[in-house]
């Protein structure tokens, strides 16, 4: 039976958490001469209701059940996006609370997708609460508040292994506990570095910081409304695919290349080289369809292709050109690669390129079951074979994401937009990219459509960003009953 009110004492400390967190861009905003009012009282509310939920209820005892974390992770979730959009909806820039917790939702769930037609209204202490946004959600705000566990004398492995639900977690350290530090070290190592970059490649600080914040949360927010094409260099979009591509990657790998020192081990890495293969098949594929379209030289139309490619496989979001106005099929490779997305215990969304690697392998075995029908072919990945309920749980989550992304296209259209608009803006929401077709394409934004679409794109994002199982669960009869 799942207790709720322990678990709405977590729920207290995540949200004490979450006001600490708002502190930042409060103390910025008063440093630079911003309007503080937006963060104080969003600061105020946040922690107010986390000392409530505290104080009105009791210490959990023990460990997490299974059903209470996949809870858990629902509540804060939510409670983030909610509480998260309070900045937002407490400035004149937004013009409803719909709106604001879209914004917030897309942030934290780094999808990158906003409301907003021109960006570069908002104050800085604003745009760096969207970046910064990107940048906790990226790593999870469930695995930074994992810290928080130990506090109240639970352990965090069921609540990890809820974050991840999808993916075949390895655990780093014998500890979650420093499992998470580690991942956030190599997280934040990374993110220095990429500003460090930016620095040198011409950006300012405050605009070096915040798109180093939403490439490595492979968010996508930008302090201009024109994206990266705003900045017109080659340099700095060479180093944003870059480290786009390095925080695609599975984090595990991360820490054997930085931290042990296994270069081998990272580069032979089934899962990375079919990823980077995907990248390389798809820039080259496009690259010819833009070079046979003539009107650019090749370097242009490499630049270009490979960009958008990094940016939209690696669920970023980022935009130097307005794909919408190329020919259809690269349009279409576009769209394929918004459902692959990136690796597995990685920042980037989409349904993982393992996934889509074994899914090959699958489909190989039944052709081979068709010509050999007494043969017995194991699934393998590398040298690993997995076993049938391992790919019963692949094919099921399949349908599951496909299953949502009819039901939200079905709810769109009958909210009102476009054919085009819906079966692009459902996977750019439920993969966490951002810029879609239609009336969302890389040169628009959201803030036009209406307010019952924002919703179920939100939702979208939550359930995406948490693999769908751990949402949609919390709506099966089964997981309420005693």
């Amino acid at each position: 039976m799942t207790h709720i009110a322990p678990l709405l004492h977590i729920l207290g400390r995540f949200l004490l958490a979450l006001a600490a967190v708002m502190g930042i861009p409060l103390g910025y905003a008063v440093a630079i001469g911003d309007p503080p009012l937006p963060f104080a009282g969003a600061v105020a509310a946040t922690a107010g209701l986390g000392l409530v939920l505290i104080f009105s209820t009791r210490r959990p005892r023990g460990d997490l059940t299974q059903r209470e974390a996949l809870l858990l992770v629902g509540m804060v979730w939510v409670a983030t996006g909610l509480l998260g959009s309070l900045p937002f909806y407490l400035s004149p820039h937004f013009a409803s609370f719909t709106d604001a917790f879209f914004e917030s939702t897309s942030g934290f769930t780094t999808t990158g997708a906003t409301v907003l037609a021109d960006v570069e209204v908002l104050s800085h202490s604003l745009q760096f609460w969207r970046c910064f946004s990107h940048w906790l959600g990226g790593m999870g705000i469930v695995v930074l508040g994992i810290a928080v566990l130990p506090l109240v004398g639970i352990g965090g492995m069921p609540l990890y292994r809820a974050e991840f639900s999808g993916a075949k977690s390895e655990k780093i350290r014998p500890r979650i506990r420093e499992t998470a530090l580690a991942l956030w070290k190599i997280y934040f190592g990374l993110t220095a570095a990429l500003y460090l970059a930016l620095r040198w490649a011409g950006m300012n600080p405050f605009e070096a910081i915040c798109h180093a914040f939403s490439t490595l949360g492979t968010g996508g927010f930008s302090t201009r409304t024109a994206s990266i094409a705003a900045f017109g260099s080659p340099r700095i979009e060479g180093i944003l695919i870059l480290f786009m591509l390095l925080a695609a990657v599975n984090f595990t790998l991360h820490y054997r290349l930085w931290v042990e020192r296994r270069v081998r081990g990272f580069l032979s890495d089934i899962e990375l080289r079919f990823f980077l293969g995907v990248v390389a098949l798809a820039t080259a594929a496009i690259l010819v369809t833009l070079l046979l379209g003539g009107g650019l030289t090749p370097f242009e139309a490499l630049r270009r292709s490979l960009f958008q490619v990094t940016t939209i496989i690696t669920t970023t979001g980022f935009v130097t050109a307005d794909f919408e106005a190329w020919h259809p099929f690269p349009q279409q490779i576009l769209l394929l690669l918004m459902f692959i997305g990136g690796s597995t215990g990685s920042t980037a969304g989409g349904l993982k390129a393992s996934r889509i690697l074994l899914l090959l392998k699958v489909i190989g075995r039944e052709f081979k079951r068709l010509v050999e029908r007494r043969g017995i072919f194991a699934v393998r990945l590398g040298s690993e074979a997995y076993p049938e309920n391992a790919i019963q749980g692949l094919l099921n989550l399949v349908y599951l994401t496909f299953l949502v992304y009819f039901v939200g296209c079905l709810l769109l259209t009958a909210a009102g937009v476009d054919l085009l608009t819906a079966v692009s803006a459902v996977p750019a929401s439920m993969f966490n990219i951002g810029p879609g077709l239609g009336a969302v394409g890389p040169a628009d934004h959201y803030g036009h459509l209406p307010a019952l679409a924002k919703w179920v794109l939100g939702l979208c994002m939550i359930a995406g960003r948490l693999e769908f199982y751990t949402v949609l669960v919390l709506f099966t009869p089964a997981f309420w009953r005693r």
